[in-house]
């Protein structure tokens, strides 16, 4: 998309740092520069206000990540890329068939209701859930840490979706403030949602997760 938009060497492309390198790299691969901002705490998306925050006179396109299934908030995003005149263009996480994202919406919604100790993810307008990312509250990156090998431990089979943002790596290692990006990276466990769930799986889930977000919460 972006060699097609004429994005190319001295350009400047607004990216996230909360995901992997692969975006990053396609815009080296064009000459271009990735320069990152932070994301919406809520949606793990570009945040309209950091991405106007970060634009200069070389900066040509912005390119919008739908983070875990949850939409970015395009329409403010277009109003940025209006204003200053910018591409904006759109990368997708997939979805999956319909009844697969069906089956994640209800088990997402059976663990909304029933999840404490851990905050659980905002909806919002058409998530599908292709991930179902809490925060583990406590002391950042060691608690979510050990609250995941925890869960391991009791057969809970959660992930780390971020687990360094691209701006720390030494390939893209920039000197940026990007604060949201940096507590997600420490915060945030996903869950299982996936179709293959049984009921009993997701009681696991559940009675494993409140037992130990319990003991979290009456830490601090």
């Amino acid at each position: 998309m972006l060699r097609a938009a004429g994005v190319g060497l001295g350009d400047e492309v607004v990216v996230p740092a909360f995901g992997n390198t692969e975006l990053a790299e396609e815009v080296a691969r064009v000459g271009a520069m990735p320069v990152f901002a932070d994301v919406d705490p809520v949606s793990y998306c570009l945040d309209a206000l950091a991405v106007e925050s970060v634009v200069t006179p070389r900066t040509a396109a912005v390119v919008v990540v739908h983070r875990f299934g949850r939409p970015a908030d395009v329409a403010r995003l277009r109003e940025v890329g209006a204003r200053r005149g910018l591409l904006v263009l759109e990368e997708g996480d997939g979805e999956g068939a319909v009844d697969e994202v069906a089956q994640r919406r209800e088990r997402a919604a059976y663990l909304d209701a029933r999840l404490r100790g851990v905050w659980t993810p905002d909806g919002g307008d058409g998530h599908t859930y292709q991930q179902y990312v809490v925060r583990v509250p406590g002391n950042g990156r060691p608690d979510r840490d050990a609250f995941a090998r925890a869960l391991r431990g009791k057969g809970v089979a959660c992930r780390v979706p971020v687990k360094t943002p691209v701006h720390r790596l030494p390939e893209f290692r920039r000197c940026v403030s990007l604060p949201e990006t940096e507590r997600a990276a420490d915060e945030t466990l996903a869950l299982p949602v996936d179709a293959g769930l049984t009921k009993r799986d997701m009681q696991r889930i559940v009675s494993a997760c409140n037992a130990l977000g319990g003991l979290l919460q009456s830490a601090y």
